[in-house]
C-alpha cells in the first residue's frame, strides 16, 4: 500500500500535510549517516511518510530498513518538526507540509544497502564535515541535532 500515491491520485500536486519520520543514525565513530536522494540529488536522512495504522516509531524503523537496509535496535525521539520550514515542493511538482518525528539511533544492525529507486549514495559524515547540499526538509532537523550535540 502506498497511501501518499493514492492520495496524490485524488488531489494532484496541491499542498498536503504529510506525517512521517526520519532517523538520525550515528555510528560508533560518532558520524552521521546521510543518503543522497535520487529525486533531487541532495543529501538527507533516511525517512519517509506514514502509512495508515503505523505509529511514528514504526515509520522510522521501516524507512531505515527500506532505504538503507539497517534495522534500528533502539530509537530515541529528538523532537517533532513542523511548520513553514518543512514545506517542500518536489521536482515533479508535488507540494507538502511535513510533520516529522525525528529519532536518534545509535544501536543498529544489518548491512548498508540502498534502495536504488530512492538512494544514489549512502555515506557516514563527520559531524564537522556535513555536506552543504542538504535536502530542504531535512535541513532544520540536521541543524537542530548538530546544535544540540555542539552545545
Amino acid at each position: 500500500m502506498n497511501y501518499i500515491k493514492e492520495l496524490r491520485e485524488l488531489v494532484g500536486t496541491r499542498p498536503i500535510i504529510m506525517a512521517g519520520a526520519c532517523v538520525i543514525l550515528i555510528d560508533d565513530e560518532g558520524r552521521l549517516l546521510l543518503q543522497q536522494r535520487t529525486d533531487n540529488g541532495l543529501w538527507g536522512l533516511p525517512g519517509g511518510s506514514m502509512e495508515p495504522g503505523e505509529n511514528m516509531k514504526e515509520v522510522a524503523s521501516r524507512e531505515l530498513f527500506e532505504e538503507v537496509g539497517l534495522e534500528a535496535e533502539e530509537l530515541e525521539l529528538l523532537d517533532i518538526f513542523s511548520g513553514p520550514e518543512l514545506y517542500y515542493r518536489y521536482p515533479h511538482g508535488d507540494e507538502v507540509y511535513n510533520v516529522v518525528a525525528a529519532y536518534i539511533c545509535k544501536e543498529y544492525s544489518g548491512i548498508i544497502k540502498g534502495d536504488e529507486a530512492e538512494v544514489q549514495d549512502i555515506r557516514f559524515f563527520d559531524l564537522n564535515k556535513i555536506p552543504n547540499q542538504i535536502s530542504p526538509p531535512d535541513l532544520p532537523i540536521i541543524t537542530r541535532f548538530l546544535n544540540e550535540v555542539r552545545s
